[in-house]
């Protein structure tokens, strides 16, 4: 591999901010936010809106919003039941 090219490969934590969740990985993303991770050691820390603890795939949970058709959801909008 060519010398001074590649990007720092480190360990991170990924935080999950919709369900706390976080989980320690290798990554090439920065950070300038730190948290100590349960072995003691400090971190970089990454906050991700989404991971497979709050993903509606891995979850099980689908959104109840796309219940029923364009009609009943114009008809909602407006108010025209």
């Amino acid at each position: 591999m060519k010398e001074n090219i590649h990007p720092e490969y480190r360990k991170v934590v990924f935080l999950d901010t919709s369900s706390d969740y976080k989980f320690l990985t290798g990554s090439t993303k920065s950070s300038d936010e730190t948290i100590e991770w349960e072995d003691g050691n400090t971190y970089p820390l990454i906050r991700v809106e989404i991971s497979s603890q709050s993903h509606p795939f891995y979850t099980g949970k689908q959104k109840a919003d796309k219940v029923g058709g364009r009609v009943d959801r114009f008809k909602k909008k407006y108010k025209l039941n």
